[in-house]
């Protein structure tokens, strides 16, 4: 009997991008729950300006860039079988390697996004791309510009990986686990029980309202902790009302104007 080994590498690439299509699944299977949209239907249709076709595309694009920088990466730094031998990784370790790349990931984006929000030529020629999804949905989390896509999501993958000391195995893990996340900030669906919503205040809700008019110089954090807005005073309090037609409506709590 032939047994096929994959490596940790390979699955390092692999997985995060098929994690992203079957939970992206999920979720389009719950979309035609209306009670728990964010916005409807209709108004995703009439809102949005760029296909699903093209967002797919868009996002097909953006991870075979992802995969050939993470084989580059895996290569460069050197198979760590040996080391996870000699390490014999303790939960306190794997929890500390997690929460540095969390926090670098996450400092990486910020203030790429808010630059990319702040400055006029890169919003226009790069960053507008993602949002023309006004309505945003679950695969559509990585639909952005092939250059934002590389600085932002790529190269502040390869930082947390590299910070972080992780090995090839425990990034599979942990990009897998970025990648439910973001996912689920795109979403566009409030749903009962969602575990995301009841730890993370950077949720399919606060994001939503990153990606309305009034709001794209707020929410700036991605894709997990929201102290680097309310650090540099970029976050926007909102509440989650029930609409009229089904669903909720998440509404800013405080003045803002777009300067």
């Amino acid at each position: 009997m032939m047994v096929f080994a994959v490596s940790d590498e390979m699955l390092g690439t692999v997985a995060p991008i098929v994690v992203y299509w079957l939970y992206s699944g999920i979720y389009v299977a719950l979309s035609s729950l209306e009670s728990y949209r964010l916005h409807s239907k209709a108004e995703e249709a009439e809102k949005n300006l760029v296909s699903k076709a093209s967002v797919v595309k868009g996002v097909l694009l953006q991870q075979v860039v992802q995969a050939v920088v993470a084989i580059l990466l895996f290569t460069v730094t050197g198979s760590d079988a040996e080391a996870d031998k000699a390490q014999q990784l303790s939960l306190l370790v794997l929890a500390r390697q997690f929460v540095t790349a969390m926090i670098i990931l996450d400092t990486w984006q910020y203030f790429m996004h808010r630059y990319m929000h702040h400055n006029k030529f890169l919003y226009k020629h790069i960053h507008s791309q993602h949002h023309r999804l006004i309505v945003p949905y679950a695969y559509g989390a990585l639909y952005n510009h092939p250059v934002e896509g590389l600085l932002l999501d790529t190269v502040g993958g390869a930082l947390s990986f590299l910070v972080s000391g992780m090995s090839p195995r425990t990034s599979i893990f942990f990009f897998s686990f970025a990648t439910i996340k973001t996912v689920d900030d795109h979403c566009g669906l409030w749903l009962p029980g969602n575990l995301f919503h009841m730890v993370f205040k950077n949720n399919s809700a606060y994001h939503d309202i990153h990606h309305q008019l009034y709001g794209t110089k707020y929410n700036f954090s991605q894709p997990f902790f929201v102290m680097w807005d309310r650090i540099l005073g970029t976050y926007m309090p909102y509440s989650l009302e029930k609409r009229e037609d089904g669903g909720f409506e998440a509404r800013p709590t405080k003045e803002f104007k777009d300067d």
